[in-house]
């Protein structure tokens, strides 16, 4: 019970003002010993693996800079394959479609003189070139290009199909 009351008058202040002494002493033996150690040119464990966890970060730093060097040329590299990609797209897609109005073109000329020869064609054949002559000006409004070509050879078209749906096919 004495040991109770000895621990209950104890003077925790001064408790904690020596704990927190003798920890700044033993920091200053180590700092001490850490730069006695350093001007020997000896090296502990401890600073042998301070030294190499710091030169890991230095190499890694580095490794990291070339890293964003790397991504940022084949950032670079990526954009201007994007954009010769864009570019072949669009010269395709521009051919596509010059070579649509050419074939619709040869179609419904080629139509034209067949049916204005006298030729026989059925009521098929007409009703498609008139649909190929719809997707054909769809075409040309789609891409700002005007029809010069095509216009009489449809004329021809619609005089003879009228024609031929007065007289019965």
């Amino acid at each position: 019970m004495d040991t109770i009351q000895d621990l209950t008058q104890i003077d925790y202040v001064d408790v904690f003002i020596s704990v927190f002494v003798i920890l700044i002493g033993i920091r200053a033996i180590v700092s001490l010993f850490e730069w006695v150690m350093d001007k020997l040119g000896l090296e502990t464990k401890w600073m042998r693996k301070k030294r190499e966890e710091h030169d890991l970060l230095i190499q890694t730093s580095q490794e990291l800079a070339s890293l964003q060097k790397h991504h940022e040329k084949d950032t670079v590299r990526s954009d201007r394959r994007d954009e010769e990609i864009a570019a072949d797209i669009k010269k395709l897609t521009q051919m596509f479609v010059d070579k649509e109005i050419d074939d619709m073109r040869w179609l419904i000329n080629n139509f034209a003189t067949t049916v204005s020869e006298g030729k026989p064609c059925n009521k098929d054949s007409f009703i498609h070139c008139i649909r190929t002559y719809e997707k054909y000006e769809q075409i040309l409004k789609e891409h700002n290009l005007e029809n010069g070509e095509v216009e009489i050879s449809m004329g021809i078209i619609n005089d003879v199909y009228r024609k031929k749906l007065k007289e019965g096919f």
